[in-house]
């Protein structure tokens, strides 16, 4: 498995339309999540987008993925990039 870092960027112009699909969106990433492919994510203070830490088997599983997600079904996320990423020291680094 890798690990990715990806970054999704979002329009202030949706911020209304994210409020509405924001709990399906938290409810696909817990469930993700449960699955043991989501480490850890959550928005920038300032709402223009958001980090989360994924494992995938490679960069098409991940965007298999990501496609899936309610934010990106409803054409949300502005930009996304997605950077596999080795975690050397910190408590994911035991993980790998």
């Amino acid at each position: 498995m890798t690990v990715f870092a990806v970054e999704y960027l979002y329009e202030a112009s949706t911020s209304d339309r994210r409020d509405e699909v924001r709990a399906d969106h938290r409810g696909w990433l817990a469930g993700v999540a449960e699955q043991g492919q989501l480490l850890a994510s959550g928005p920038y203070e300032d709402g223009s987008g958001a980090l989360l830490l994924f494992k995938a088997d490679d960069g098409v599983a991940l965007q298999a993925l990501l496609a899936e997600d309610p934010y990106s079904v409803a054409g949300l996320i502005s930009g996304l990039t997605a950077t596999a990423w080795n975690p050397v020291t910190g408590p994911l680094a035991s993980q790998f």
